[in-house]
């Protein structure tokens, strides 16, 4: 985990401020997210955001009627762009066994949030925290075993 973000909510300015908190640790590197197909990740407000630090100067249109802010297939599609130096890729719906992150969120669930209990917000958001430490001192890659067969016949 490179840059944790514990807010208190999960709206368009939470999800453009941690992606602006991620980018400054490294902020020539190019950068390839993956994600799933919540609205936050392909929001207007993201729209504006890659737009501005990429420094994208084209037109994005009218939210809900011309350009990039037509559609929100037009949003995801902008925000894909592979020549941006900031993209962001979308797993398939239903699919989340896909996003890494989804694994590492199994793994905190059954490691530190299962029958845990917690005196205040700020102890919950401490013990998180020492644990995203603890895990990056520790991790593995993860190893991808599923070959490929169909699931049922």
């Amino acid at each position: 985990m490179i840059c944790p973000s514990l807010g208190d909510s999960r709206t368009e300015a939470d999800f453009v401020a941690h992606i602006a908190q991620t980018l400054a640790t490294d902020p020539d590197a190019n950068w390839i997210f993956v994600l799933d197909q919540l609205n936050i990740h392909q929001s207007e407000s993201l729209v504006i955001w890659v737009a501005q630090h990429c420094h994208l100067t084209d037109a994005l249109g009218q939210k809900g009627k011309t350009g990039i802010w037509a559609t929100m297939a037009s949003c995801a599609a902008f925000l894909a762009d592979p020549t941006h130096r900031v993209r962001f890729v979308y797993t398939p719906k239903h699919s989340s066994w896909l996003n890494q992150i989804e694994l590492w969120f199994s793994i905190l669930m059954r490691r530190l949030l299962k029958r845990a209990s917690f005196v205040s917000i700020a102890d919950l958001n401490q013990r998180i925290l020492d644990f995203i430490a603890f895990f990056n001192r520790t991790a593995k890659p993860f190893k991808w075993t599923y070959t490929g067969r169909p699931l049922c016949a």
